[in-house]
């Protein structure tokens, strides 16, 4: 079952002698991660460089929808940015529940695949009501002619504080994180017009609000607050270890 969205990769319920395995971990492997695969060893095409495998990292070549693992041999499984890429994602879900007890997934969101689209990327992804929808972009005529990936990936994220915090008081804005126990329930393609509309339709007032329901003016302060003091010590501890 689902149990929360994180508020990033890092903010993640991983006990201290937890035996961690992450899935496509590619140039940016999560470190805490003691066991990482990845079906594509030689070839950058779903990744932005070559393979980093961290100090105390076990690696293996193997493919995510045929892992070469006993049932629940993972306390808990990390996969970033891989289930978009995917062939079969009712295999590739189906291995990482059995493989680990607990886990976290995350995507692009349907936003964020409109801002920064690309090529490699088989589905489009949203979570609604509870539910991961999964939509095949090739049966949207998904647009790829505009990517603002440099922007919204890159320069703002390095540059601009008041993104930072909107980035952490909206963490699936245009990311979809979920952590989940044992399964968590997903949809492959579905017929229901009322999720479809979330990805053929233009959002109505009715459809942002169920998506991101509107909050008080005392929590939306309370969490910009805590946002930028996040930020805050972000920077400090990367100019400390920078002076190391």
């Amino acid at each position: 079952m689902k149990i929360r969205n994180p508020r990033s990769r890092f903010d993640l319920n991983i006990k201290k002698g937890d035996r961690v395995l992450e899935v496509g971990g590619g140039h940016n492997p999560h470190p805490r991660a003691n066991v990482v695969v990845d079906k594509y060893v030689d070839d950058n095409t779903h990744r932005s460089g070559d393979i980093k495998v961290l100090n105390n990292q076990q690696f293996l070549n193997a493919d995510g929808e045929h892992l070469p693992f006993k049932d629940k041999e993972f306390d808990y499984v990390i996969c970033n940015q891989v289930l978009e890429h995917v062939e079969d994602p009712v295999a590739f879900l189906q291995e990482q529940f059995r493989v680990a007890k607990r886990g976290y997934i995350e995507t692009p969101s349907l936003l964020g695949e409109h801002l920064f689209p690309k090529k490699s990327h088989k589905w489009a992804i949203l979570e609604v009501n509870g539910e991961v929808v999964l939509v095949d972009k090739a049966k949207m005529n998904f647009p790829t002619n505009f990517d603002f990936g440099d922007l919204f990936l890159e320069y703002l994220p390095r540059h601009s504080i008041g993104y930072k915090i909107l980035e952490r008081t909206h963490p699936n804005l245009h990311t979809m994180r979920l952590e989940w126990e044992d399964d968590f329930k997903y949809v492959i393609n579905p017929e229901d017009k009322n999720i479809l509309k979330y990805f053929e339709a233009p959002w109505t007032r009715e459809m942002v609000l169920h998506y991101f329901p509107q909050r008080s003016l005392g929590k939306e302060l309370a969490d910009a607050t805590l946002a930028f003091t996040d930020i805050c010590k972000s920077i400090i501890k990367s100019r400390v270890l920078r002076k190391k």
